[in-house]
This record gives C-alpha cells, sequence and structure tokens, in this order.
C-alpha cells in the first residue's frame, strides 16, 4: 500500500523521494536511474541533458512537491553543472542539490560548495555515499511530514493530562 504524504509516497517503511538528474550522456543516465530506483528511496520525475533544459524544468518545477533531490553532473555538453547549481541557489530548504563528477577536486568541490551544492559526490567511487546521502534525506523528509506526536489516536477512555 502506498500513501501519498505532499510530494513523498511512503511505500512500506521507506519514504521515496522527487529526484531530478542532470546528465548529459544517455548511457551513464539511464544506468543512474535503473541502479538508484532498485537501491535508493528515488523516484525520477524528470531529467535533462544540458543547462538550459535543466533550468527550463527547475524554473517550472519550482514546488517542494515536484522535486525533493536533485543530482548534477558537472560537465555537460551544453553549457555546465555550475550554471545549475546557481540556478538552484533560491531552492527551498528541504530541496537538496548534490553533484556527482568525476572531477572532484579540491578546487571543484569548493565551487560546488560555494554555489550551494549540499554534497559532492565522485562518479567512480562514492555511488554507495550517495544512495546513503538519499535514504537519510528521505528519512529526514518522512520526518517532516509525520503528523505530531499530539495527534495521536488514544485509547478510549484515556485521558491526556
Amino acid at each position: 500500500m502506498s500513501v501519498y504524504l505532499g510530494g513523498l509516497e511512503k511505500n512500506g517503511a521507506a519514504m521515496v523521494i522527487n529526484t531530478f538528474l542532470v546528465e548529459d550522456r544517455a548511457d551513464i543516465r539511464d544506468t543512474l536511474i535503473q541502479a538508484m530506483q532498485e537501491v535508493a528511496p528515488c523516484r525520477f520525475v524528470g531529467h535533462a541533458d544540458s543547462e538550459s533544459t535543466a533550468r527550463q524544468w527547475l524554473h517550472t518545477h519550482t514546488h517542494d512537491q515536484d522535486w525533493q533531490l536533485a543530482i548534477v553532473d558537472l560537465f555537460l555538453a551544453d553549457g555546465s553543472g555550475f550554471g545549475v547549481l546557481r540556478h538552484c541557489q533560491q531552492r527551498r530548504p528541504e530541496q537538496k542539490v548534490v553533484v556527482l563528477t568525476g572531477y572532484s577536486h579540491e578546487n571543484i568541490v569548493s565551487k560546488c560548495l560555494e554555489l550551494g551544492a549540499d554534497e559532492v559526490f565522485d562518479k567512480t567511487g562514492e555511488l554507495e555515499e550517495l544512495v546513503a546521502y538519499c535514504k537519510a534525506h528521505a528519512a529526514s523528509l518522512a520526518l517532516e511530514a509525520a503528523p505530531p506526536a499530539a495527534w495521536a489516536v488514544q485509547p478510549f477512555g484515556s485521558v491526556r493530562h
């Protein structure tokens, strides 16, 4: 059974987060989407292969229900992930943006964080860390979506003090 909670879907015990992917190589994009949907609580709701397409999608999908995570590659055939990061600087706090790149040199990581990336992951060796990040983000969103404890159903006849 699935329950919809404002852009999040609770499917069993795990929350599924709406994810947007910016990756220009179709083979990497397709493999990443398939793998992440199998091992991480991600449902891919859109993708872009260029900076301009990513910016357009993000501009028309501004609500937190539209996406809770964007995964951005830095070096695109048309434009760059740096421009996507700049565009995401005005996002809502619950919307996270991570960079997944093959170029995780210290100066690149610093620039990404300066532009507002929440995390930077290396494509060649940090996919498990990306999955762990997605799980942690989904868990934090699930806590935010949970009703307050005061709404808990009390047994008939019990009195709360």
